[in-house]
């Protein structure tokens, strides 16, 4: 016969409980949920510092390759953007999409297209992180309803269990948990769906501004590569 645990009783006196004590409550799924929000602040803090226009195109390096290209010194680019310490999202578009373009039969009339390209994958590489936050904001309530689940069981298995009618000590243990749990899955959720919906939007119009920047950039090659292909 399964045996139903009564909640432990509040000492004489003591009229609330510390947050420890509630999350303690949660039982084992409101550990999970602990666990995974732990994770989504160490996601929301990495992809921060992260999603930076300084990190993403360094200042330093935007100015040497504008004055690189604007001479029309592709293989000298190519060196500055492979010579960046901490690779970022400019060095890593500039230099795939010139060696591409350096290679291709087509040379610098394809450079729009292979700047494109190698756009989308670095954005979709920033989204990586972000799209973890929106699966433990997915993620959050549902275990939350799943803990509730599991409370309300076991109250009613504490009312089948019990001969006569169940006292309300045998069934606050069960429905605290169900109801902590649901508490925890938004408490967590709520912020994560915040953080994922700015987080997106910060990657979103920080690439579109660094996107203008590198059609600057590339414009006197397109210049010169379609004066080269009338030729």
């Amino acid at each position: 016969m399964t045996h139903i645990s009564s909640p432990v009783l509040l000492a004489q006196g003591e009229t609330s409980r510390s947050l420890l004590d509630y999350i303690a409550r949660g039982g084992p799924v409101g550990m999970v949920i602990i666990i995974i929000s732990i994770g989504a602040i160490a996601m929301i803090v990495a992809q921060w510092l992260r999603v930076r226009r300084e990190v993403l195109a360094p200042p330093g390096l935007a100015a040497d390759l504008r004055k690189i290209l604007a001479g029309g010194d592709v293989s000298a680019a190519i060196e500055r953007c492979n010579a960046e310490e901490r690779p970022s999202f400019l060095s890593r578009v500039m230099g795939q999409s010139l060696t591409r373009a350096s290679r291709s039969p087509f040379g610098m009339l394809e450079i729009r297209t292979t700047v494109e390209e190698a756009g989308r994958l670095e954005v979709d590489r920033l989204y990586r992180l972000t799209d973890g936050i929106g699966l433990v904001a997915s993620v959050a309530p549902m275990l939350g309803l799943l803990g509730t689940v599991i409370g309300m069981v076991g109250a009613f298995d504490a009312i089948m269990l019990t001969e006569g009618p169940a006292r309300p000590d045998q069934l606050a243990g069960s429905i605290s948990q169900a109801l902590i749990t649901t508490v925890l899955g938004l408490i967590v959720a709520i912020p994560c769906t915040a953080a994922y919906t700015y987080l997106r939007n910060r990657v979103d119009h920080l690439t579109t501004e660094i996107g203008e920047t590198i059609d600057e950039m590339i414009a006197p090659l397109e210049s010169s590569g379609a004066e080269g292909g009338a030729a």
